[in-house]
């Protein structure tokens, strides 16, 4: 697939180095010489400075035969207008625009066809607040990720000496609890993945991929590690898009404080937020948050710009006793060097993101795609179609799949249930399955599989 990227952003950056290993003929288009050199040097891609919204830049970028644009600029109005430029003069096929301003969002109609011409819209901001608002809905979980419209969700905990599971073998939790159905997708150890299978014993330490239907998560959580507290009350360090959509989701359901060093920024964000205490100040004053009760915080959340400020606000709440600490980190390598430590979650905004660019794509019909563990693996939502004659995988037992080793079929969504995959579970057309992948270069694969043969249309 030819695709061309307009921004060498995190984003674009990200979605660059996810795509390129995928033999995918990529173009990234900046301004700055400096992160086009940057990818370069890393990957096998063609970069292009200038400006994305000019049509002579998007035609020495290819525009005339790419497949898909996605345009990831800082710039809603950049990426609009490029959007509208590829449909209108290149009809390029599929165009993706990333939308910050909530103006823009709240009105679906300036992206239809007579408008801006965008076919999908994404908001990096709106997806981090709804992930930090699960992660802190579930405060045992370090990945809280939905399929088939919340239908289902796959979890990641971490197991620690003296937890329910930790020394028992897997097939331990059917037999423990028979009502409900759930399965262990994968288990990361030290880093190294592990397929699982009824007698893997877990470990202190084990990260833990598991998948149920959502109503079932905290039943599955109690068992696999001791429930913490339900948290109340959340302190936000940053009053930027970010922080102050957090604020605005979460207030009427927790007791939340905001602090932000900008004094105007602050008066805007009290007259913004009806329930959230909004306080002046640096997150790296140590004063201050002894003053604010650091200790008895369930879950604080360093939401600025600066990682480096985010790391060392993050570290103080937790020395100070906020229970759970999650920071958000824009370098890769500052993320696994914190992710796990004193810090529990770290958060690349880029890896939360890149799934809701990836399931337009991956190929077949793939509903979600979720990158996990840092974009090292991934989870699928793959819509299942034909017969037993035109599909490798419509009318087969999960046993006569053809998946590649370390592939697991977790779940299927059928209508309104959620069925739990064993190795005689029948896959039907229409199906939504879920797929965890713990290598994304078998990604490829799975995809194939799930393609129909042409004789099908």
């Amino acid at each position: 697939m030819k695709i061309l990227i307009l921004g060498a952003g995190q984003v674009g950056s990200t979605v660059a180095e996810s795509l390129v290993g995928e033999a995918n003929d990529i173009t990234v288009v900046d301004l700055d010489n400096d992160k086009l050199h940057q990818l370069q040097d890393r990957l096998d891609l063609r970069t292009l400075r200038g400006n994305a919204a000019h049509p002579t830049i998007l035609e020495q970028a290819g525009i005339a035969d790419t497949d898909m644009l996605l345009a990831v600029t800082l710039s809603d109005e950049v990426n609009m207008v490029a959007c509208k430029l590829a449909a209108t003069l290149y009809n390029t096929p599929t165009r993706i625009a990333r939308i910050r301003s909530l103006d823009y969002l709240n009105r679906p109609e300036v992206f239809s066809a007579e408008n801006f011409n965008v076919d999908f819209s994404i908001c990096p901001e709106q997806i981090l607040t709804d992930y930090i608002s699960k992660l802190i809905e579930f405060p045992e979980a370090l990945q809280v990720l939905e399929f088939a419209d919340g239908k289902a969700s796959l979890v990641a905990v971490r197991a620690f000496e003296g937890g329910p599971l930790v020394g028992k073998p897997l097939n331990f939790l059917r037999t423990h609890m028979p009502q409900v159905e759930t399965r262990v997708a994968a288990i990361f150890r030290k880093d190294g993945p592990l397929i699982p299978e009824g007698n893997t014993v877990v470990q202190d330490g084990d990260e833990i991929f598991f998948i149920a239907a959502t109503a079932n998560i905290r039943s599955v959580l109690q068992e696999i590690r001791r429930m913490d507290e339900p948290s109340k009350r959340v302190m936000i360090v940053g009053g930027g898009n970010i922080g102050r959509r957090l604020a605005k989701t979460l207030e009427n359901d927790y007791q939340v404080k905001l602090i932000d060093h900008n004094k105007k920024s602050c008066e805007k964000l009290a007259g913004e937020l009806s329930r959230t205490l909004v306080l002046h100040g640096d997150g790296t004053d140590e004063k201050l948050m002894q003053q604010e009760y650091i200790g008895d915080v369930d879950v604080f959340c360093a939401l600025t710009n600066d990682d480096e400020n985010n790391i060392m606000s993050a570290l103080l709440a937790k020395q100070g006793g906020a229970r759970k600490v999650i920071a958000l980190i824009n370098r890769s390598a500052y993320v696994d060097l914190v992710q796990g430590g004193k810090i529990d979650i770290a958060l690349s905004p880029a890896h939360v993101t890149i799934g809701s660019l990836l399931a337009y794509v991956r190929q077949g019909d793939v509903a979600a795609v979720h990158s996990l563990r840092r974009g090292a693996a991934e989870a699928l939502e793959l819509v299942a179609h034909g017969d037993r004659q035109s599909s490798k995988v419509v009318g087969r037992r999960i046993d006569e799949i053809d998946l590649p080793r370390g592939a697991t079929i977790g779940a299927l969504v059928r209508g309104d249930a959620v069925v739990i995959a064993h190795h005689d579970t029948l896959v039907e057309a229409g199906d939504h399955v879920i797929v965890f992948v713990i290598d994304k270069k078998m990604v490829k694969k799975v995809e194939k599989l799930f393609q129909v043969g042409i004789g099908f249309f």
